[in-house]
Order: C-alpha cells, then structure tokens, then sequence
C-alpha cells in the first residue's frame, strides 16, 4: 500500500513542467465516471499509477468488478488519481490525453507499470508513457501539449490535495463503497458489500 506524502511545489515543479505558478483556478478537472450515473451504489477508487498495489488492484479485482458491476450498470464507478511522485501525474496526463481513452490507457499503464516506472530517469519514463499512449492512438504531438499543460498539471494536484483531505484518503488503493471508506480488498469481499447495498 502506498502512503508516501509530498507537496504540490515537489511534485508540479520538474524539468518537464518548469517551475509551478499554482494558476489552476480556470481549469475544470473531469471526473472519470463508468457505470450508471444514477446507481444506487458508487464505488470510489482512489489510487496512483506507481503504487503496486493499484496495480495489483486493476489486474486482480477490477476486471471482475466492471464485467459483474460496472458494465451491467449496477454500480456508479468513480475514478481518483492519487499523486505521490510526478511520474503518477505524467502518467496522468498522458491517460487524460483524450478523456474518451481515459480508461482504456489506465489499464495499460497498471498492466505496464513495471516496464515505465522503473524504467530510471525522467526522459526514459516518458519514453515508455509515450509508447502506451502511441499504442492508444495518441499523437506524439497530443502528448506534448498535455505533458507541458502546467495549468492543468496543476489543477490536478490541487484536486487531489483537495479530493484526498475532504476523504481523508492517504494511501492507495483506497475504496469507498456508498461513502464508507475501505482498504485494499479481494473482490469477493468487495463484491458482498455492493450486494450489501443493492440489498441482494
């Protein structure tokens, strides 16, 4: 499970970015919504794209709670990214590239986590990022304007700090099932709580 905490200025202001100016208020950050919007049940999944334990989450747990839950419209599915490192929010920057891919790159970048994360420095990591992005149907050009987008690298970190200290979230995979926060968990525990609140 990850926990380590850093600040704003550590994480936005990098080579790739350029120093933090922290004007992020005209900047609308999108909420990732799957599922049924008017469900009964929302799970929330806090996580970051360098925890392993995320990783372990969407390779494990996930597949089996979007084919049960999430494609059948039972569940309301919210999606949080959690930035610990700026390699997390490169990584979602490059997913946030086209909102319409969103997803469906999250779920390259936990399945290659391994190969761009520990791929050492900061040139190679994007390297990597933007290999998934390319096999997503991004454009390199795509990747350089939302890579050195510092306003919106910004307004995400803000709503993080902002999403993590309203929830008292402060470490990953955090899940929250109608607004009662959880750990980490296997599906099958995962599962009985939404029955729980379907009322099955």
């Amino acid at each position: 499970m990850f926990t380590r905490r850093t600040t704003l200025a550590a994480i936005v202001a990098t080579p790739l970015l350029g120093k933090a100016s922290y004007a992020q208020d005209a900047i609308e950050v999108k909420e990732m919504v799957l599922g049924n919007p008017d469900a009964v049940v929302t799970v929330t999944e806090y996580a970051s794209y360098t925890c392993t334990h995320c990783a372990s989450f969407h390779a494990n747990t996930y597949p089996q709670l979007k084919e049960n839950y999430i494609d059948t419209n039972k569940i309301k599915f919210i999606y949080r990214e959690v930035y610990f490192d700026r390699f997390g929010l490169w990584a979602s920057m490059i997913a946030r590239c086209d909102n319409t891919k969103f997803f469906g790159i999250t779920d390259m970048l936990y399945e290659r986590q391994s190969e761009w994360s520990r791929a050492g420095d900061a040139p190679e990591v994007i390297a990597k990022m933007r290999k998934i992005g390319l096999i997503a149907g991004l454009s390199n050009e795509q990747m350089d304007a939302c890579l050195n987008n510092q306003p919106m690298a910004e307004a995400l970190v803000a709503r993080f700090q902002e999403t993590t200290a309203t929830d008292d979230v402060s470490s990953t995979p955090t899940l929250f099932v109608n607004g009662t926060k959880y750990t980490n968990m296997p599906y099958t525990q995962l599962s009985d709580l939404i029955e729980q609140e379907l009322g099955s």
